[in-house]
């Protein structure tokens, strides 16, 4: 398998997960060490950062995870902060605090709970 490859399946791991991937799991994929494993996401990191790409790849732990870099937060954030927000009701809101509070409440006793602070 060529560099390229493996650089693409990195990436393509890191990007789907979403989250940390060890390096254990991708030295598993590509059947590689970890040294290896090391140098290519390394590679990555140069070529991106020298493309001023607007991702990076950080180690944290033993575990590797796609993440945006620092420098592009406020453009990010513009767009991130126009979402829809989800609304919730006031009775929404209230039946979940109750909830929060004791996880294991019936209906009935939430209904009660709720009729009692009227």
């Amino acid at each position: 398998m060529e560099l390229d490859s493996k650089k693409g399946i990195i990436e393509a791991i890191l990007f789907a997960a979403g989250r940390e991937v060890t390096i254990d799991e991708l030295c598993l994929v590509l059947e590689q060490s970890k040294d290896e494993v090391r140098q290519i996401v390394k590679e990555m990191n140069l070529e991106y950062q020298n493309k001023n790409r607007g991702i990076e790849i950080v180690e944290v732990e033993d575990s590797f995870q796609l993440a945006t870099r620092k420098e592009y937060y406020d453009y990010i954030y513009r767009v991130i902060d126009k979402r829809n927000k989800p609304k919730l009701s006031n009775a929404a809101l209230e039946t979940l605090a109750i909830i929060a509070y004791n996880p294991r409440i019936s209906r009935a006793e939430i209904e009660a709970v709720r009729r009692s602070k009227c």
